[in-house]
């Protein structure tokens, strides 16, 4: 996996408000949140393996062969994502599916945008 560069910031006078400027408390509460869900590495390792996959649906069964974590362990770290607001679960019949909420990143990438 490569690592993102980091490019040094020259013109402090250029880093500025984050997205479109201060969050009033409810949206800084709500962000924190999102933000502390996706704190966890497993969680993100996840994250990345339904992404990658075009975030379409993927199945439970299919993330634990794929991770090689165990269904239990997988389950709830779906199970915060979901509840987060991150993935979407879809139920049919005994089978299970997560996807991704691609509104909700794009949200949280125009959150961190710098203008």
């Amino acid at each position: 996996m490569m690592t993102p560069e980091i490019l040094p910031l020259t013109d402090l006078s250029a880093c500025c408000s984050l997205g479109a400027g201060p969050l009033n408390t409810s949206e800084a509460t709500r962000y924190a949140t999102l933000f502390k869900v996706l704190a966890d590495p497993t969680r993100l390792r996840l994250l990345s393996q339904l992404a990658a996959d075009g975030c379409g649906p993927v199945s439970v069964n299919e993330l634990t062969e794929t991770s090689g974590l165990s269904q239990p362990t997988v389950s709830h770290h779906l199970k915060k994502l979901t509840e987060s607001g991150l993935l979407e679960k879809t139920r049919v019949g005994r089978s299970v599916t997560h996807q991704v909420r691609p509104e909700l990143f794009a949200e949280l990438r125009t959150v961190l945008q710098m203008d």
